[in-house]
């Protein structure tokens, strides 16, 4: 769809947004030039109403929103971008422009949580001179055996649990089996997003309007 830049005097909002937890980072403003400049380097660029001019985000912190793909409305005034941010977005620090200071994280859906744990868990094995203390970084280091090995153990401790009704033990030891899973996958170089992709494949229809489920 074309963007009707006329329609609001040459600027259109646009919300951006992380394309790995589905937070709503900030809400800027482009031109048509701010817009073109977006798709052809892959990083979000605005158009400054304060400073008249262009300005890509990050170009002085070095906090870039790069792109992952761009949303006209259906009117085609307004643009969903989803992009991963390197860093906070908000001048403030924090993570999002809609979230304050000091206060609690603005809500997303619980499962945003494990896309933040894995763009760390990522980190950590890509960078681990950052944190070479970290637990994350010394079971890269020790390989995939013993990757695998502490997968194994919290998928036992969390079937004991479960089988025991211990409910409070069960939410700890899920949490562990979830967490080596990812740092599992992530040494295995496979995403989420990949696994999300077969478990939608096996969701959809089949034959006949029959759902796997």
């Amino acid at each position: 769809m074309e963007l009707d830049f006329k329609k609001m005097d040459g600027l259109l909002p646009a919300v951006v947004q992380d394309a790995d937890t589905g937070q709503v980072l900030m809400l800027g403003y482009v031109n048509e030039e701010a817009w073109q400049k977006t798709r052809q380097q892959g990083r979000v660029t605005f158009f400054s109403r304060s400073k008249n001019r262009l300005w890509t985000k990050g170009e002085t912190s070095g906090n870039f929103l790069t792109v992952v793909s761009l949303h006209p409305d259906c009117d085609g005034d307004a643009i969903l971008i989803r992009a991963r941010p390197d860093g906070p977005t908000c001048h403030r620090g924090t993570v999002s422009c809609f979230e304050q200071t000091g206060q609690t994280a603005y809500p997303t859906a619980p499962v945003s949580f494990l896309a933040e744990l894995e763009r760390l868990v990522q980190r950590r094995r890509d960078f681990p001179a950052e944190e070479p203390k970290s637990y994350t970084v010394s079971l890269f280091a020790k390989g995939m055996p013993k990757i695998a090995q502490k997968v194994g153990e919290e998928a036992v401790e969390a079937v004991i649990d479960a089988v025991g009704g211990n409910v409070e033990g069960l939410k700890g030891e899920a949490a562990d089996l979830l967490y080596h899973l990812l740092v599992l996958l992530a040494a295995s170089q496979i995403t989420l997003e990949e696994i999300v992709a077969v478990l939608r494949q096996r969701h959809s229809t089949i034959s006949g309007g029959v759902r796997r489920e």
